[in-house]
């Protein structure tokens, strides 16, 4: 019964994760075929070719993306998008959903932004409890001109959901800047721990971290 199991284990670890891809792939192109609709009828692929082609929708919406971003970026386009966003803040339930979802689109798309770029490990909930969290921002106004000393804004995400969580401002001599990458460190948190990234300690000149280090 002990290899039996250890068998079963064996399969569903390879199944698994695959059925989910697959699942998930699906989904998403499924969501981007529905872009053919955007076509009028008669010159849709599927009335002109006599049979559907599944994942075109994808090829679709990469070039409406890739358009809008080309007209979004002149002068004119930038006229309309600002006209645009005018009209959504005139909305009152609609300006607080679009403006959070562009702000969060900016922060996470932006190569500028620093947001989401670090892992970091800091102590909580309490002194001797260790937290990963994620740099969010460093330039906090009010926030950090009341507390007196340079602070950073951090996101703890919860397990195994790491959508979800909250943040907390923390001062920037007690944040300790990890070597690992943000996708490692998100299948350590969905795996409940269980998923260790590898660390190349002979990249690392100092152990352990200076305080604070990096988090700027």
């Amino acid at each position: 019964m002990k290899h039996f199991r250890r068998y079963l284990v064996a399969g569903l670890l390879v199944w698994i994760p695959l059925g989910v891809t697959i699942f998930l792939i699906r989904i998403a192109i499924g969501l981007m075929d529905r872009t053919l609709g955007l076509i009028p009828q008669p010159y849709r692929p599927e009335e002109l070719l006599g049979f559907e082609i599944p994942g075109l929708g994808v090829v679709l919406t990469f070039l409406l993306l890739l358009i809008t971003g080309v007209l979004a970026a002149n002068f004119v386009g930038r006229a309309f998008v600002g006209g645009w966003e005018s009209l959504m803040d005139r909305i009152p339930v609609v300006r607080s959903i679009y403006s959070a979802a562009k702000n969060f689109a900016e922060i996470v798309f932006s190569d500028s932004s620093q947001s989401f770029k670090k892992v970091l490990l800091i102590e909580y909930p309490r002194r001797g409890l260790y937290s990963l969290a994620f740099q969010t921002s460093t330039d906090l106004g009010e926030v950090q001109g009341r507390t007196g000393e340079e602070v950073v804004c951090c996101f703890v995400p919860t397990t195994p959901n790491p959508t979800s969580g909250f943040i907390i401002i923390v001062p920037k001599k007690d944040i300790t800047v990890l070597d690992m990458e943000v996708d490692e460190a998100l299948k350590m948190i969905i795996s409940l721990g269980v998923v260790i990234p590898t660390w190349h300690k002979e990249a690392t000149q100092e152990l352990p971290f200076e305080e604070g280090s990096d988090a700027s």
